[in-house]
């Protein structure tokens, strides 16, 4: 099953969470696990804290810091602050689905990380 995400700036974290749990309650999955995956080059997927916006935008002004836009890359396209940040957080979350809900910390929620937008993405989700 795939979730459509629609970014609006080059660099945002949304909060995926919501669509990913109407997947799980669709799907009728009770016990197991819901993979999640980005399947793009300059986009990440990871689980953080959700009640509180300013983490997120913490986390893009750490991820700008530790990967400046104008170091020397040799990559022609112009977007390799976006493939390292990518790899940085990774393509996929593997999150436990106990009695048909998502199990996550009670401030954990699920974001989508775009680093070379704004654009229209997929992110694929598979039940185990």
């Amino acid at each position: 099953m795939d979730i459509t995400v629609k970014t609006s700036a080059k660099t945002e974290m949304l909060d995926i969470t919501r669509p990913i749990t109407e997947a799980v309650e669709k799907e009728g999955v009770r016990d197991g696990a819901c993979l999640v995956y980005v399947p793009h080059t300059t986009a990440a997927v990871t689980i953080n804290e959700a009640a509180d916006p300013e983490v997120a935008r913490d986390i893009l002004v750490a991820l700008d810091r530790m990967v400046p836009g104008d170091a020397p890359f040799r990559h022609a396209e112009g977007n390799s602050p976006a493939h390292v940040k990518a790899s940085l957080l990774g393509a996929s979350a593997l999150i436990a689905v106990n009695n048909g809900r998502l199990a996550l910390g009670t401030w954990q929620g699920v974001f989508f990380c775009e680093f070379d937008g704004p654009r229209t993405r997929k992110v694929q989700l598979k039940f185990l």
